[in-house]
């Protein structure tokens, strides 16, 4: 059986869902891709050539800090961690996203 494809994520949700998973400290790039696939039950696949890229955005804009370390697997990773102005910035999207969640809902069921 097929299996279905994981939905086409809406502009911005990939900062907010990457801020989101960080709230409980650092992780490595694999390890934040993961977290969101299992906190989604498989239901989201975030791509390496979505998510670095999104996080190095992030670096700059200053939401997130990143130090190299070593990952579990005794490998050498890049650590990213949520900064002040991450936090403030994840409480922003959050909020403009379940208020779009909100108007779509509405719009739904008018129809």
């Amino acid at each position: 059986m097929k299996q279905p494809e994981c939905p086409e994520l809406l502009p911005g949700t990939l900062y907010m869902m990457v801020l989101r998973t960080l709230v409980r400290g650092p992780l490595h790039g694999y390890a934040i891709a993961k977290r969101i696939k299992e906190a989604s039950k498989e239901g989201l696949a975030v791509e390496e050539g979505s998510l670095y890229p999104a996080l190095n955005r992030m670096v700059v804009k200053g939401w997130l800090t990143a130090a190299w370390g070593v990952s579990e697997n005794n490998r050498k990773a890049r650590f990213y961690q949520l900064t002040t102005e991450g936090t403030k910035q994840l409480e922003r999207e959050a909020g403009e996203f379940d208020r779009l969640v909100r108007a779509i809902q509405l719009v739904m069921k008018s129809a």
